[in-house]
């Protein structure tokens, strides 16, 4: 499983030319076997916004890396962008039994964590999930179903000690919370990035 440190290195280096082939191969494969969550979208316009995006890609190998399964679920016309969103059914499995965030693993006297959610997602250049998103998420499958995944929580809630999490449990998508120190095997963290 990675930890912080390693990603750190990791998300550094390029590309090599074979790991791009591969990740291209493998999103125009998801792309192609679910049209559900892009309608109306042409992969070639894709490939081209990715092949232009040497950054994005890097975040892209990362969320495929970690078992996101990253797929497109929506397209901004203003700016352009394709929106991607880790589609893989339980929350990715390398990046579970983090905290919420730095201040949350701080706070741990014992047990600590390997690392927190927050920064492996800025280290990996993507974002976790909105709780609006992650209800976008869960309208294209059932995801989550024996898992959970940590969201972007707002400040309010965080100043106060707390985080927010989402899951898919008894037929509903529901959003809970806990405290932001706490980790747990089945918790991960579910991204988005623009590319």
């Amino acid at each position: 499983m990675a930890t912080v440190k390693t990603m750190n290195n990791i998300v550094k280096k390029q590309l090599s030319p074979k790991q791009r082939e591969e990740l291209l191969g493998a999103l125009k494969a998801r792309f192609e076997k679910n049209l559900n969550r892009h309608k109306g979208l042409d992969w070639a316009k894709v490939q081209t916004r990715l092949e232009a995006n040497a950054e994005k890609l890097r975040s892209l190998h990362e969320m495929e890396r970690t078992g996101g399964e990253p797929d497109v679920v929506s397209h901004d016309k203003k700016s352009g962008e394709y929106v991607f969103y880790d589609c893989s059914a339980q929350s990715p499995k390398d990046r579970v039994s983090f905290c919420y965030d730095r201040a949350a693993l701080d706070s741990r006297k014992e047990f600590k964590p390997k690392g927190c959610a927050t920064e492996l997602a800025a280290t990996m250049g993507v974002e976790l999930l909105t709780e609006e998103e992650y209800f976008a998420l869960q309208k294209l499958g059932e995801f989550d179903t024996k898992s959970s995944s940590w969201l972007k929580t707002p400040a309010d809630i965080r100043e106060l000690g707390g985080a927010i999490y989402g899951d898919r449990r008894y037929g509903r998508v529901f959003v809970g919370h806990n405290g932001a120190e706490s980790y747990y095997a089945g918790r991960g963290f579910r991204s988005s990035l623009m590319v």
